[in-house]
C-alpha cells in the first residue's frame, strides 16, 4: 500500500513490554540513543513472570513501549535491554518495517 508521493525508508519497530517500574530507565536508554519518539501504553497479560492485571497503578502492571529506529540502533538498544531481563519481567522484539518518520 504505497502512495507514489510517499517515500518509505527501511527501519525497525522495537516493541518493549516490561514492568512499569522500568519506564524511566527505558526512556532514558532510548533518549541516550537519540530516539526521537516513542509510544507508551499500559498493557496486561500473562507470561513467564505470572499474570499482570494492571489493577493498581504502578503495582503488578506492565507497559508497552514502541519506537522506530535503524537496524544498527535496534541492535544496541536490544543489547542494553537484555541486561535488565534477569532483574525484571521484560521482553523486547523487533520487526523490519518500511515507514516515513
Amino acid at each position: 500500500m504505497s502512495d507514489s508521493g510517499t517515500i518509505l525508508e527501511s527501519a525497525v519497530l522495537i516493541t518493549i513490554i516490561g514492568e512499569t517500574v522500568l519506564k524511566d530507565r527505558i526512556i532514558k536508554l532510548l533518549k541516550s540513543h537519540n530516539v526521537s519518539g516513542y509510544t507508551i501504553s499500559q498493557v496486561q497479560g500473562e507470561g513467564g513472570h505470572g499474570r499482570r492485571l494492571a489493577d493498581l497503578a504502578g503495582y503488578n502492571t506492565n507497559i508497552q513501549i514502541k519506537t522506530i529506529v535503524s537496524l544498527e540502533e535496534s541492535d544496541v538498544i536490544l543489547s542494553a535491554l537484555k541486561q535488565e531481563q534477569g532483574k525484571h519481567a521484560l521482553i523486547a522484539f523487533r520487526h523490519k518495517i518500511e515507514a516515513f518518520y
